[in-house]
């Protein structure tokens, strides 16, 4: 008997059954939603020890000359003809004109390919295009979103037949074809796996002939789109009674191609998400039938739903739900640090005051970071990536932070944001805020199970081939394959945990950074904090086993420190990628010191939760001996940070590029806002010569000559600005109130008044 004979049958297999009883088997369902999308960046961040300059040498996200001009062009046209007062409160819906517009302009069909009339643009163009259209308005941004990301296009492009991307395609392409996705319904919303529609194959009558299809029998709700749609891509769970089709009575999660006009189909009705008005309601369906050529990819794609709803949801996640986010974070950033500046308390522009100087950092720090990271990851997804747990990254972070973004913006406005009317440049973004949280996977669920959950399957250098060996009918052939990658691991581990203890004992000294690197101790932070991370992974999993799964707390925090090293790292490279700006430096160190806090909490938080103490004391003892760093920004540094925003500088424009600021509209009060903010920042010279001869009234200071005629005008000028964009708007009683509206219709007219009685004779003797 050689040695390895000896280690598997004396070692490996205790330990193969003790794991078979600790660790549930993959089921086929989890196997479709491990093996959708790729591993990319994760797959190196689960090592431990991630080579940082692979991640530098990534190409950044670039626009070609045609997506650039598409940009400059039809998208700017488009954000001029948008009215977002006028659609949310009284339209409650896009113009006709601008609905003819995108689909003249082909907004629906920027991923279809040009062979199929499409504009074939990039993930990079997709994200773009959704960031400054969502800028605008955000019923806009969703109703150019949704047809390009969660839509039956992407999965024709992936799945569909050529019969069907044929037809299909250039009809979306050029807008005759309006998609949506049904796959929420009353009893599944994240656990989609629990739909109760259902698709019975059966002959039919299909065109006066008798056919071989499906009848199906849906309610969907939440649907995007859903109102106008003339094609849904339906989930459905496909059975088969009679067995027709030689496969067995219950054939799987199966996706179908089916017109909105298809008899038993009914929609119409809308729901209201948050008062932003987009498109949204039910699809229902009742004894409808179809031929089998409607399954999205023919027959041999049924069964194949849930993969396909994976690869569908992973660019919602990845694209469009981040591009929103990033539009949000850069209008609440910019039109919070020009408000700072140009609102007054007590003489004195409340930006000053330290305690708005936190908040305005902190919408600064949220601006570069969301964008950054979203960058990155359209860039991974032009290389031809499709990192599944990347996606659940950039879903969660993105719009949880710009739920942080909008909660600062709106307390520094107060009042201004509060009241609602078409100078409220806010309320939009705010009442989108849910949306974001909700749609696409809720968040809740994303934290606490997906990232993690799904990560450590996916993307850990062993764990997925581990299970495959556990669930291996072939006990023996699974045993021989456990036995290979166990000891595999096991060598991870050791070396994993040495990078840990020497990385920990000095402080991140003796961490790897990236050659010729700027901000090396934060690279060198970030390979530390990997190596502990690896280190605390394979502990956690080892002495928890599938218990893990119930543990959400602990694998949601978990994911936090994975994802952390993922936006961290995003923003580095963004630093490194822009030339390494100067004036971005306190920036870039300020959401550092923050990430790193976020970091050490997580950790904490596992270790003083992890049941198996001696592991948790192991873990301090290696990689943090001295206990968790918890890095804090300075006073001087939020400082630094707030300035950036209350300046009119090129700074501010890179921080927020490409977002919608009014331009083509006569009246827009962003438009108003960037005015009045240069004039108030270019009269900042006058009023500080007042202050020094402690003048306050600008006419006095005239007076007195400390200012001339010409400052006294250009004072009076950005005052008069500034008036403008701290003023609310006020409507009548009846415009706003049919109650109030009744009331004046029914209120009676006044009487008029008596004329004085004559006096005649007649009049004297009654």
């Amino acid at each position: 008997m050689d040695l390895r004979t000896f280690r598997r049958d004396f070692i490996t297999r205790p330990l193969f059954r003790q794991a078979a009883r600790v660790m549930p088997p993959i089921s086929e369902t989890e196997r479709e939603a491990i093996d959708a999308g790729t591993v990319w960046w994760d797959g190196a961040l689960f090592t431990g020890n991630p080579d940082w300059n692979k991640l530098l040498a990534m190409p950044r996200a670039k626009l070609t000359e045609e997506e650039q001009s598409f940009m400059d062009g039809p998208v700017r046209e488009l954000c001029a003809m948008v009215d977002d007062w006028k659609i949310v409160w009284q339209d409650r819906d896009l113009p006709t004109e601008v609905w003819n517009f995108m689909r003249r302009k082909k907004f629906f069909g920027m991923i279809i390919p040009k062979k199929y009339g499409g504009l074939g643009f990039s993930n990079t163009a997709h994200s773009e295009v959704v960031r400054t259209v969502s800028s605008c308005s955000v019923v806009a941004g969703v109703s150019v979103m949704v047809p390009n990301s969660l839509g039956p296009g992407e999965l024709l492009m992936h799945f569909g037949t050529d019969e069907q991307r044929d037809y299909w395609l250039p009809r979306l392409a050029d807008g005759r074809e309006i998609p949506c996705f049904g796959l929420t319904s009353p009893d599944a919303g994240s656990d989609a796996a629990a739909m109760t529609d259902t698709g019975i194959v059966e002959y039919g009558m299909w065109k006066g002939k008798k056919t071989l299809g499906i009848r199906l029998n849906f309610h969907k709700r939440y649907i995007t789109l859903g109102p106008i749609a003339t094609v849904m891509g339906l989930a459905f769970k496909m059975h088969d009674p009679e067995n027709h089709l030689g496969r067995g009575e219950d054939l799987g999660i199966t996706v179908a191609l089916l017109p909105t006009s298809t008899p038993g189909v009914s929609h119409g009705e809308r729901h209201i998400p948050q008062f932003t008005y987009f498109q949204n309601g039910p699809l229902y369906g009742k004894d409808v039938f179809v031929p089998l050529d409607h399954i999205l990819g023919g027959e041999e794609r049924i069964g194949q739903g849930w993969k396909m709803l994976m690869t569908a949801l992973a660019a919602g996640r990845s694209i469009s739900l981040p591009s929103q986010s990033a539009a949000s974070a850069a209008i609440c950033a910019r039109t919070t640090g020009a408000y700072a500046r140009i609102r007054t308390q007590f003489n004195v522009p409340i930006g000053m005051f330290e305690g708005i100087r936190k908040p305005l950092a902190d919408l600064a720090a949220n601006t570069y970071l969301i964008d950054a990271a979203r960058r990155l990851t359209i860039a991974a997804l032009d290389e031809g990536h499709r990192p599944s747990v990347i996606s659940a990254i950039m879903k969660y972070h993105a719009t949880d932070r710009m739920r942080d973004s909008i909660i600062n913006a709106m307390d520094i406005h107060g009042g201004k944001a509060i009241v609602d009317g078409p100078r409220n440049y806010l309320g939009g973004q705010y009442r989108s805020v849910p949306i974001g949280i909700t749609v696409e996977g809720a968040n809740i669920l994303t934290r606490n199970l997906m990232i993690f959950g799904q990560g450590a399957i996916r993307s850990h250098p062993y764990m997925l081939e581990e299970l495959l060996a556990l669930s291996d009918s072939d006990k023996a052939r699974g045993l021989d394959r456990f036995d290979k990658t166990l000891w595999k691991h096991i060598g991870h581990a050791f070396a994993t945990a040495g990078r840990a203890f020497l990385r920990g004992w000095s402080g991140g000294h003796l961490a790897p950074a990236p050659e010729g690197a700027a901000m090396r101790n934060h690279w060198k932070q970030l390979s530390r904090y990997a190596s502990a991370f690896a280190l605390l992974t394979d502990l956690s999993l080892a002495t928890l086993g599938g218990a893990l799964k119930r543990k959400e707390m602990i694998s949601a925090r978990l994911g936090d420190i994975l994802s952390e090293l993922y936006l961290l790292g995003a923003v580095l490279k963004r630093f490194e990628d822009e030339g390494r700006p100067q004036e971005d430096g306190p920036i870039v160190d300020y959401v550092m010191a923050q990430g790193q806090s976020r970091i050490a909490a997580a950790f904490a938080g596992v270790l003083d939760n992890l049941p198996a103490r001696w592991a948790a004391v192991l873990i301090r003892l290696l990689a943090f001996p001295v206990g968790l760093p918890d890095a804090v920004p300075s006073d001087k540094l939020t400082n630094d940070v707030a300035e950036t925003l209350m300046r009119n500088s090129p700074q501010r424009d890179r921080l927020t590029p490409d977002i919608y600021l009014g331009e083509g509209r006569q009246e827009h009060p962003l438009k108003d806002l960037e005015q009045a903010f240069a004039l108030v920042e270019a009269a900042e010279p006058i009023e500080k010569k007042m202050r020094e001869k402690r003048v306050r009234n600008a006419e006095e200071a005239r007076d007195k000559s400390i200012i001339s005629d010409m400052e006294f005008a250009q004072l009076a000028e950005a005052k008069a600005a500034a008036a403008r964009v701290i003023a609310v708007d006020a409507f009548a009683m009846e415009e706003i109130s049919p109650i109030a509206a009744q009331h004046r219709q029914k209120k009676p007219s006044p009487r008029p008044k008596r004329a004085a009685p004559r006096r005649n004779s007649a009049a004297s003797s009654t």
